[in-house]
C-alpha cells in the first residue's frame, strides 16, 4: 500500500512489469522501471551502489546524475512509491510487491507455517518467472536466484503433499520441479509414487522411462535401484505381456479353475 492519501500501490515483477494504483495501471518509462525493479528485488540501497548497478558503463558522476534524474521523475509521476532518505533509497514499505510476497510464502512453507491452499500456491510458484525478457546482469542473477528458490519450494511441496496423501498436488509439484531440473531423481520418485497411489500405472511408467532415457542420453547413467524398484512390477509386466495375456485368457476360459486337477 502506498502513502496515506495516495492510494494503494501494487508492483508486479512476475511474468511482466506492471505498476498499479488502486488497480489503475501507471505507465512509467523504462529507466524508471529499472530503478523501481532494482529496489523491489534488492531492497533499500545506497545511491552509489544503485547508480553503479543500473549504469555500469557510465563514469561515476554521470551515473549518479542519471540516478538523480530518475528519482526525481519517479517521485513526480508516482508519489508515495519511493522513500528518499538522502544517500539511501527504498520503496515505501507499504507497497505490495508480488516477488516479495511469494518469497514470504516460500519461507513460510520451509518453516511449516504455510496455511494456504497447496494447489493454489503451486500454480503461483509454477508461473513465477521474474521479469522475462530483461537481460541485464543484475536481473539475470536475480532471475537465477528466484528460480533456485522456486525449485526448492516446489520440491518441498511435492514431498509434503505426497506424505499428506494429496497425490494430485504432489504429482503436479513434482512435474513443476522437473520442468526446472529434469534430472532431479527425487522429484521423479515422488511423481512415480503419486501416480501409483492414484492408480495410474501407465503414467508412473512413462515418467520413469522419460527420466531413464534422458539420464542415459545426457549423463550415460541409469536410474538408481531405489527408483527402479518403485516400477519393478510394471517393468516385469512390460517385459512379459504375451505370457500375461495367455494366463489371463486361460483363467477366463476355465472360470478361474486350474488347468489340471491334482490327483
Amino acid at each position: 500500500m502506498g502513502t496515506v492519501g495516495c492510494g494503494e500501490l501494487k508492483l508486479d515483477l512476475l511474468r511482466s512489469w506492471r505498476l498499479r494504483r488502486d488497480d489503475e495501471i501507471l505507465h512509467v518509462a523504462t529507466r524508471q522501471q529499472r530503478l523501481i525493479a532494482a529496489l523491489a528485488v534488492h531492497g533499500p540501497g545506497m545511491r552509489g551502489y544503485l547508480s553503479g548497478l543500473l549504469w555500469p558503463e557510465y563514469p561515476d558522476a554521470r551515473a549518479l546524475e542519471s540516478l538523480r534524474v530518475t528519482v526525481h521523475l519517479i517521485s513526480r509521476q508516482v508519489p508515495g512509491l519511493l522513500v528518499n532518505g538522502g544517500a539511501m533509497l527504498s520503496l515505501d514499505e507499504r507497497v505490495d510487491v508480488d516477488v516479495q510476497r511469494i518469497r514470504s510464502q516460500i519461507q513460510a512453507l520451509q518453516e511449516d507455517r504455510h496455511t494456504g491452499n497447496g494447489a493454489a500456491f503451486l500454480h503461483e510458484l509454477r508461473d513465477a518467472e521474474l521479469l522475462p525478457g530483461w537481460y541485464e546482469d543484475w536481473v539475470v542473477f536475480a532471475q537465477n536466484r528466484l528460480t533456485e528458490e522456486r525449485f526448492q519450494a516446489l520440491a518441498l511441496l511435492a514431498r509434503k503433499s505426497l506424505a499428506a496423501g494429496d497425490c494430485e498436488t504432489a504429482a503436479e509439484a513434482a512435474h513443476a520441479t522437473l520442468e526446472i531440473e529434469p534430472l532431479y531423481e527425487r522429484a521423479v520418485s515422488w511423481l512415480v509414487a503419486a501416480e501409483l497411489q492414484r492408480e495410474n500405472p501407465g503414467a508412473a511408467l512413462r515418467a520413469y522411462e522419460r527420466y531413464r532415457e534422458q539420464l542415459e542420453k545426457d549423463m550415460g547413467l541409469l536410474p538408481s535401484g531405489s527408483l527402479t524398484a518403485l516400477v519393478a512390477d510394471l517393468l516385469d509386466r512390460q517385459a512379459h505381456p504375451v505370457a500375461e495375456r495367455l494366463i489371463a485368457a486361460a483363467g477366463s476360459l476355465l472360470g478361474g479353475r486350474p488347468a489340471l486337477n491334482p490327483t
